[in-house]
């Protein structure tokens, strides 16, 4: 009974609905028998839905965030942002509280996009400090940036990425895949080549995982690498892509085969397994993430 409920509170949250979240959060806390650690999760949660979210109603969450489409449609983003953020603080307040504290990742991401079109003098400090000084997923820094970029936001802003510490113009983010260099889509589009003739759906996966990892390894050594842009770059990283992809589906890949269908000789061997390595680290942070 407690798994139902547990799993129930957490549908709540990703689907906004915070008033029932707290009603199911105070019936938990009147149960007895549980073990203490329970009490003090519930808790704390309760405590901090009551912050972040005051006076919702059992039914009624004021900023709803649409959790089936957590990158929105772009212009509708900024009409609602302009239209409800402009001259309320409180709302102003609320995105940063939900970009800053929610516990589900798209919900932030969301709240984000959100705050790209806020007109507002506290925002561009509110999400820059947050990005410098949280240790936050490399894909959520990315939006991060994403948004500072949409505000007009310039300048260099040095971040922690994948352990490494980087230097990053923000207006030099892509704000779209069309906005990387070539290389990336030449990688993927190998990728898709081959994987569309062993099952109709890989090449939708292969560039879902691309996209991913781009966010997550944008200004690292290893998309430093990748803007080599030569044929033996995308041999190596296609080859990686389609290894980590066959991992993330299937949970094994045959690397004899992958090498030979890229043509990874010996002599890029060991660029091949760097561009493994880094792929697979990416993969395994969204494993981490979905299990936490």
């Amino acid at each position: 009974m407690l798994d139902q409920y547990q799993n129930q509170l957490t549908r709540m949250l990703e689907s906004e609905q915070y008033g029932e979240a707290k009603g199911l959060l105070r019936f938990l806390l009147n149960c007895q028998g549980e073990e203490k650690r329970h009490y003090e999760e519930w808790t704390n949660l309760l405590s901090w839905l009551d912050v972040a979210f005051p006076g919702y109603g059992d039914s009624n969450d004021s900023l709803h965030m649409d959790s089936a489409d957590p990158q929105g449609d772009e212009e509708s983003l900024r009409r609602e942002a302009l239209s409800s953020g402009e001259h309320d603080e409180a709302y102003v307040q609320q995105v940063l509280y939900i970009m800053q504290h929610h516990p589900v990742a798209d919900q932030q991401i969301l709240a984000l996009e959100r705050a790209a079109y806020l007109n507002h003098p506290s925002v561009d400090e509110a999400i820059i400090t947050w990005l410098t000084r949280m240790d936050l997923h490399p894909a959520l820094q990315f939006k991060a940036l994403q948004s500072l970029k949409k505000r007009g936001v310039t300048g260099a802003i040095r971040l922690d990425r994948l352990g490494e510490l980087v230097d990053l113009e923000i207006e030099a983010t892509p704000l779209s895949m069309d906005e990387f260099p070539p290389v990336v889509t030449r990688v993927v589009e190998r990728v898709e080549s081959v994987t569309e003739v062993q099952e109709a759906s890989m090449p939708h996966f292969a560039r879902e995982l691309w996209k991913e990892c781009l966010q997550c390894l944008y200004g690292t050594t290893a998309y430093s690498r990748l803007l080599s842009d030569d044929d033996e770059t995308v041999d190596c990283y296609s080859a990686a892509l389609h290894q980590v992809l066959e991992l993330s589906l299937y949970g094994r890949v045959d690397d004899d085969d992958v090498r030979e269908t890229y043509g990874i000789t010996d002599a890029l061997r060991f660029r091949y397994e760097q561009a493994c390595r880094s792929l697979r680290q990416i993969a395994q942070l969204k494993l981490d993430g979905d299990g936490g």
